[in-house]
């Protein structure tokens, strides 16, 4: 797929589909809608007062061979109202209509700016959209259509273009792929990428793009006392892995900031076994992980001048003969023992080991993205993802790095309060509180290892994937955008 940038008006391009926003509270006799209804010779008109067509956003309308416009179908798309079309709305535009259109066979697609935001940021966001929505996920079927839209694309505006717009669309191009990168990965089930092939994935892509990769295998990890991965893997006949990725192009005495992903590459939950149904989309409990992996791809590609690590600790969580059992009394890397009452609480045992390693890094902050409750999901459903943090300077930047992104979240408290829920009478801590506010003692769990760096916690676990009923089907790459939109902020 090639997208470009052109400055030319839309009734003169030809293309096989023209992709026009309309608003739902712009009125007929303002520009473009006026001329669009002219030449159409009032067809806009008679559509809209029959209600067949209402410009609310995801609305799409096709008219075949439209007159007095070169384009073979123009494709009325729904940009909402007027004052909340931002960034997120045409990233969102662009996805759904992409997604619409990827499959008709077209080669050549247009779609025409609108917006009230600069040309840059406009140019990243529709470019981001277009190339998520043309991904495809089908690559396990006999007959995969491959990566999705093989096309042209081009992006038109009536704006000179500047090299600022060229450099936006060619960012939104790496964010969007990396993106789908992620996608691509978590949608992978657990007998295509274990914990072994997750790293080897991971060396594959440090080699492709010049990032430093370090692997330790369980002899490496039993050395360096990680006995929160190693007790998860114990059930599993796969091996745990631990994958480190560094992008070191900052100044060489800057604190690397240090993003963090929980990687289940398939999640039964142990001894304290899910029930079948709540196991079918374990695959997905990698996300955090494979966030991690593509962020670290786009920074490297986008040549970004600031030191970044990725730590994946990579386990599969299966019950076996070997594995840890409820009650069991484990020593983290950092010394603490903890009290596993319940396997399937298995992702903070290996995120409280990397992320212990990562404040041996002396880093400048750490991020860690992780699907670990469900708790999260009952709180906050599927647009937002939790987000906890300890430091109000790094809060800050994340927020403004996720509103650029257009991933949502929504912060959550670490009052010392719950706390007390993790006390145990045999251990320093145990790895479940009571049934409330699970998403909470989970990070308060996790907090135990962090000391005093600066630190985030997005819980993923209602983000990872779209629900059933959204436009998109499967994986969303949830965080990468973010992570990336951070690193270049910090490099700015």
């Amino acid at each position: 797929m090639k997208i470009s940038l052109l400055r030319s008006s839309w009734e003169s391009i030809e293309c096989e589909a023209l992709i026009v926003p309309l608003f739902e509270d712009e009125g007929m006799d303002q520009s473009p809608v006026s001329r669009l209804n002219d030449l159409l010779q009032g067809l806009l008109a008679e559509i809209r007062d029959a209600g067949e067509w209402r410009g609310k956003s995801g609305q799409l309308v096709t008219i075949h061979r439209p007159k007095g416009i070169k384009a073979h179908r123009l494709i009325l798309a729904g940009a909402g109202k007027q004052s909340a079309f931002d960034s997120a709305a045409i990233r969102q535009l662009m996805t759904v209509a992409m997604h619409k259109l990827k499959d008709k066979g077209f080669q050549r697609i247009a779609a025409y700016r609108r917006s009230t935001i600069d040309l840059a940021s406009a140019t990243q966001s529709a470019t981001e959209g277009l190339v998520l929505g043309s991904h495809q996920l089908d690559e396990f079927k006999t007959e995969s259509r491959g990566t999705g839209f093989g096309g042209e694309i081009l992006l038109l505006t009536d704006q000179a273009l500047a090299e600022e717009s060229q450099a936006a669309l060619r960012r939104g191009e790496i964010l969007g792929r990396a993106a789908n990168l992620a996608r691509s990965l978590v949608n992978a089930p657990g007998n295509r990428v274990n914990p072994s092939q997750l790293a080897e994935k991971a060396r594959q892509i440090a080699e492709t793009y010049d990032l430093h990769v370090e692997i330790f295998d369980e002899q490496q990890m039993e050395e360096k006392g990680m006995g929160g991965v190693l007790a998860v893997a114990r059930g599993s006949d796969e091996p745990a892995r631990f994958i480190i990725l560094g992008h070191m192009r900052g100044a060489q005495n800057q604190p690397p900031l240090v993003f963090i992903g929980k990687g289940v590459t398939f999640d039964s939950g142990g001894l304290s076994l899910k029930p079948a149904q709540s196991m079918e989309d374990m695959k997905a409990d990698k996300a955090g992980a494979c966030a991690v992996i593509a962020a670290l791809q786009a920074i490297a590609q986008l040549q970004v001048p600031v030191n970044v690590i990725g730590l994946i600790p990579a386990v599969e969580n299966l019950p076996s003969g070997r594995a840890q059992r409820p009650g069991d009394v484990i020593r983290s890397m950092s010394g603490k023992t903890i009290e596993v009452l319940n396997t399937d609480a298995e992702g903070r045992l290996i995120l409280a080991d990397a992320l212990y390693y990562a404040g041996r890094l002396n880093p400048r902050m750490i991020v860690d993205f992780a699907t670990l409750t469900g708790a999260c999901v009952v709180a906050l459903g599927h647009f937002r993802a939790g987000l906890f943090c300890n430091n109000e300077p790094l809060y800050e930047q994340f927020m403004q790095a996720a509103g650029r992104s257009g991933e949502r979240y929504w912060r959550l408290p670490l009052d010392d309060d719950y706390r007390k829920e993790l006390d145990s009478p045999i251990a320093d801590i145990k790895n479940v509180g009571s049934k409330w506010g699970g998403a909470i003692t989970a990070a308060k769990f996790l907090q135990e290892f962090v000391g005093e760096t600066p630190w985030c916690h997005v819980d993923m676990a209602g983000t990872d994937s779209f629900p059933e009923n959204h436009e998109l089907k499967g994986p969303t790459g949830f965080g990468v955008r973010t992570l990336a939109e951070l690193a270049m902020s910090i490099a700015d």
